[in-house]
């Protein structure tokens, strides 16, 4: 009896041991991912207190990193089967998350994290879908034209999650940022302490993170980018918005074309009218001087001249 419990208390014991040692995790991305947009997995570690860290989609290796950062591979440099990602896949050195930037549909699957230590080994399976939006409404959505003095709202198309970060940018300087945990809403200077760009033209819709621009200006034409972050994951989407000037927003380039082609005649036709100028008579005390660019005649028209050829 005391063997078998011995036998059972040894089973027991290994069995809590390969608990500790190995963990199995799946976290499914909620956002609405689409195409373009890159999204990034967090592996929440430090490669440095790592010995490896792969990640795996379809059961292929497309990243890897050691501790020591003396091995690091992505994509066809992992495998040397096809090259499915096209040098789309980046490694954070520092904690080992994976990026994917301007996905497709066909990178939704599901990507599986090992990490290696050395006492553990945990597993993390995130489950990625992207939508397949057509192009068209895609357009409608991330590329925006307004004319100048109107408004543009840039929707995020995701309902923002209490947990998550959303951050706006433009031109990679932050313009908006909201979060509700810990609560904090900022727009514009309030969140940069530069020069105050749009002055109180930025609204932020607290429900959806969407971002309204009033009033305006061509100098509002630019990339404006969402980074929406959580503890799981990170999403970055890009919006085109170009502002036309409200004196040439309602013409077509034909045109446009023929105002600039107007303005030269007219001035060809001054320019005719200055140089025959110098070429007409002159009347001048009592007489008319021709010009023909070279020299000048003189033509006497006296009144007693006249006179005396008359008689």
């Amino acid at each position: 009896f005391s063997q078998v419990m011995e036998v059972f208390s040894s089973s027991e014991i290994l069995q809590q041991l390969l608990v500790c040692v190995f963990s199995v995790g799946t976290d499914e991305l909620s956002a609405f991912v689409m195409d373009e947009d890159s999204v990034t997995l967090h592996s929440n570690v430090e490669t440095k207190q790592q010995e490896d860290i792969k990640w795996y989609f379809d059961d292929t290796r497309i990243a890897q990193i050691t501790g020591d950062l003396s091995f690091i591979c992505t994509d066809v440099q992992c495998n040397e089967g096809s090259e499915r990602f096209r040098d789309r896949l980046k490694l954070d050195h520092q904690t080992g998350s994976l990026t994917i930037t301007n996905i497709t549909t066909t990178d939704s699957g599901d990507y599986e994290l090992k990490i290696i230590s050395s006492n553990s080994i945990s597993e993390k399976t995130f489950s990625v879908t992207v939508h397949d939006v057509p192009a068209a409404e895609r357009d409608e959505m991330k590329r925006k034209s307004v004319k100048e003095g109107e408004s543009v709202t840039l929707d995020p198309g995701v309902m923002k999650n209490p947990n998550d970060l959303m951050t706006w940018y433009l031109n990679d300087i932050c313009i908006a940022e909201i979060s509700e945990e810990p609560r904090m809403i900022c727009t514009d200077v309030h969140c940069n302490n530069g020069t105050e760009r749009f002055r109180d033209r930025l609204n932020l819709a607290h429900q959806t993170g969407s971002l309204t621009i009033t009033n305006t200006r061509t100098t509002d034409s630019g990339l404006y980018t969402l980074q929406i972050i959580s503890s799981r994951f990170s999403i970055i989407r890009s919006f085109s918005v170009i502002v036309t000037g409200v004196y040439l927003s309602g013409l077509s380039a034909g045109q446009i074309a023929g105002i600039c082609a107007a303005a030269i005649l007219l001035i060809m036709a001054a320019s005719v009218c200055v140089f025959y100028f110098y070429k007409c008579q002159v009347k001048r005390k009592g007489e008319y001087y021709i010009s023909d660019g070279k020299s000048v005649f003189s033509l006497s028209l006296s009144l007693s001249l006249s006179l005396s050829l008359s008689l």
